[in-house]
C-alpha cells in the first residue's frame, strides 16, 4: 500500500466531514429564509445532514460492490457512538441523563436495532425492508414534530452561519457540498478497499473500524468539546438520535437503491455488539435518582470498545 492510497483515503474523509458541515449550514440558512420552522429543520435537514457522510459512504459502497462496507459503516458507527464517543465524553465529565432519553430516545433506537437484526437474519437487506425503514423514518419524524408542538420546544440546537448573505449563495454552497460528499465517499470507499486488501482483512473490518470511526469524528469532536465546557446534557439524546438515523435512513435509503448482502460475521458477531452496547448504555441510564452516567461507567464503555475492535481483527 503506497502513500497515495493513504493520502486519498484521508482526503476523502476530510471531504466528507467538511462537506457535511457546510451542507447542514447552507440547508438551515435556506430553510430559514423560506420560513420553515426550527422543529422541522432540526428533525429533517439537520438530522439528514449529520447522517450524510454515512449515507453517501454506504450508497457508494453498495453501488461499487462492497456490501459489507455498506452495512459495516452503519454498525461500526453505532457501536463507536455509544462505546467510544459516550465513553470518552463521560470520562472527561459525567453526562446528565434526560428523562426523554430513557422513555423515548432509547426505546425507539432499540426497536430499530432489533428490526435491523431481524432483517439481517437472512444476511440480506431487500428493497422492501429498505422501504419499511423509510416508513419508520417518516413516522418518527411526524411523532417528533407532534411532541415538539406539545412541549412547545424549538426541537433543535440549530445554528445559522453568518457567512451567507443571500439564499442563492447558500444554494451554491449546498450544491458544492453535495458534490464534495459524493467525491469524498468515492475516495474513501475505493481506498479503504485497497487498504483492506493490503492488510489482508475484509472490507467489513476496515469499514467497522477505520471508516466508521472517521464518519463518527464529528460526534466525537462535538461531544469532547461539550464535555470540556460541561455542556453534556444533550449528548445522550444526540447520540441515540444519530444511531437511529443511521439505521432507518442510511440503511433504508441504501437498500432501496440497491439490495445489500452481508457477511455471516455481521449477524453472528457485530449485531450482538450493537444490541449489547445499547443494553449496557440503558443499564447505566436507568438509575433515575442519580440522573447521570459517571466516569467509571465511561471507562467501562471505552474498554468495551477496545475489546470489540480487538476481536474483529482476531476473528477475521
Amino acid at each position: 500500500m503506497d502513500a497515495k492510497t493513504i493520502l486519498l483515503l484521508f482526503s476523502g474523509l476530510g471531504l466528507l466531514l467538511f462537506s457535511g458541515k457546510f451542507l447542514v449550514e447552507s440547508s438551515v440558512f435556506i430553510a430559514r429564509r423560506f420560513h420553515i420552522s426550527t422543529s422541522i429543520i432540526g428533525l429533517t435537514i439537520v438530522a439528514f445532514g449529520t447522517s450524510a457522510p454515512e449515507l453517501l459512504v454506504s450508497i457508494q459502497a453498495a453501488l461499487q460492490g462492497y456490501p459489507d462496507m455498506a452495512v459495516g459503516n452503519v454498525i461500526g458507527s453505532n457501536i463507536s457512538n455509544i462505546l467510544l464517543v459516550l465513553g470518552i465524553t463521560t470520562i472527561i465529565f459525567p453526562i446528565a441523563v434526560q428523562r426523554s432519553s430513557v422513555i423515548v430516545d432509547w426505546p425507539v433506537m432499540m426497536i430499530a436495532s432489533l428490526i435491523m437484526l431481524g432483517f439481517l437474519v437472512d444476511r440480506h437487506l431487500s428493497r422492501l425492508e429498505g422501504a419499511i425503514f423509510v416508513l419508520f423514518l417518516l413516522g418518527y419524524i411526524l411523532f417528533s414534530l407532534r411532541q415538539a408542538k406539545k412541549t412547545r420546544t424549538t426541537g433543535s440546537d440549530v445554528t445559522e452561519s453568518g457567512i451567507y448573505k443571500t439564499w442563492w449563495m447558500a444554494l451554491v454552497v449546498f450544491l458544492l457540498s453535495c458534490g464534495g460528499l459524493a467525491l469524498g465517499a468515492s475516495l474513501l470507499v475505493d481506498n479503504a478497499a485497497r487498504m483492506a486488501a493490503f492488510l489482508g482483512v475484509s472490507e467489513r473490518v476496515i469499514s467497522i473500524s477505520m471508516v466508521a470511526l472517521g464518519t463518527s469524528l464529528p460526534e466525537l469532536a462535538t461531544s469532547i468539546i461539550a464535555a470540556f465546557k460541561r455542556e453534556t446534557d444533550l449528548s445522550i439524546g444526540n447520540i441515540l438520535g444519530s444511531n437511529l438515523m443511521n439505521i432507518i435512513s442510511v440503511l433504508g435509503i441504501t437498500s432501496l437503491i440497491k439490495p445489500i448482502y452481508t457477511s455471516p460475521l455481521v449477524l453472528t458477531m457485530d449485531m450482538p455488539w450493537v444490541i449489547g452496547s445499547a443494553i449496557l448504555l440503558f443499564l447505566f441510564m436507568i438509575p433515575a435518582n442519580r440522573g447521570k452516567i459517571v466516569r467509571i461507567e465511561g471507562v467501562l464503555l471505552f474498554i468495551a470498545y477496545i475489546i470489540y475492535i480487538y476481536f474483529i481483527f482476531i476473528v477475521e
